[in-house]
Parts: structure tokens; C-alpha cells; sequence
């Protein structure tokens, strides 16, 4: 639906140019944007949680000499181990966080494209009233109070109409 798209159905007609959600999202989405998406979409599983606690128990058991003092590679107080987790996770805060700019970027491209049809909408919707000779004024009159009661019912300084 991206591109322009006939409004009367016949050729030479007006053209209406819409926009997909998803068309500009694969514009603005890089490589390291889908990496980073990838990586976060993981981290935020049990399965990551479990592979962290086996991988840590794993660790400990044998740094407390279980299997003999030979196996021992990082003796507690396990430094290691400590920089290890560190370091990953500082990556994967980073990682969040590019996740969480790219959904920002993802609701500002969905709410211009609300706005954009929200402004189509209204425009289409003014010339239907006067072909059909409604008037806007009382519309916008009768919308406003409509929005009025609304806000009052939601703020509950206003009990709703039975």
C-alpha cells in the first residue's frame, strides 16, 4: 500500500500517498539495530536466566576445587568470573538501550502516521459534511462537548450519563 494510490479508480485521478508502518520501520532498522533487538529478545528470557545460573554453578563448583585443585582456573573470591559478568554487563545495558531508542523511533513513526491519517480523516470527513450540507461549526460544537464530558467522566469530576 506504500506509493501513490488511485482515489477515483480511474486513471488520471486524484493520488493519495500512504505510508506503511513497516516501510519506514525497514528504513531506519540497520544491522546493528537487528543485532542488538536479537540479543535483547534473548536476554530477556528465562532460558538466559538458566543458562546464567548453570553457568555460574558450573563455575563455582569447580573454582571451589570439587574436581581437584588442577581444575581450579579462578579461585574465589572468583575475579574473573566477576569481570566477566561486568563486562557483560555493561554490553547488555547497551544493548537495552538501543533497543529502547529504537522503539521510541518506532512510536514517533507510528503517531506521525496516526496523526497523518488523522488529518486525512478529518479533511475527508469536512468535505462529506458540506456535500451532504451538515455544518461544521455545529459538528465541532457537538465533538467539543462530547471531548468535554469525556475528560470530566475520566478526571472523575463528573459522574457518566446513565
Amino acid at each position: 500500500m506504500s506509493g501513490a494510490v488511485s482515489g477515483s479508480g480511474r486513471p488520471g485521478g486524484p493520488a493519495l500517498r500512504l505510508r506503511r508502518e513497516q516501510d519506514v520501520l525497514a528504513r531506519i532498522r540497520g544491522t546493528e539495530d537487528k543485532i542488538a533487538d536479537v540479543i535483547t529478545a534473548f536476554a530477556g528470557t528465562m532460558l538466559f536466566v538458566y543458562l546464567h545460573a548453570l553457568w555460574f554453578t558450573v563455575w563455582i563448583v569447580f573454582n571451589e576445587g570439587a574436581f581437584g585443585r588442577k581444575a581450579v582456573w579462578d579461585p574465589f573470591p572468583f575475579g574473573l568470573l566477576t569481570m566477566i559478568v561486568s563486562l557483560e554487563a555493561i554490553f547488555l545495558s547497551t544493548f537495552v538501550m538501543v533497543s529502547q531508542n529504537r522503539q521510541a523511533a518506532r512510536e514517533n513513526v507510528r503517531a506521525d502516521l496516526d496523526f497523518e491519517t488523522n488529518v486525512r480523516s478529518e479533511v475527508w470527513s469536512i468535505h462529506m459534511g458540506r456535500a451532504l450540507g451538515v455544518d461544521p461549526e455545529e459538528v465541532e460544537r457537538r465533538v467539543q462537548e462530547l471531548l468535554a464530558e469525556n475528560r470530566a467522566r475520566m478526571s472523575g469530576s463528573a459522574q457518566a450519563p446513565e
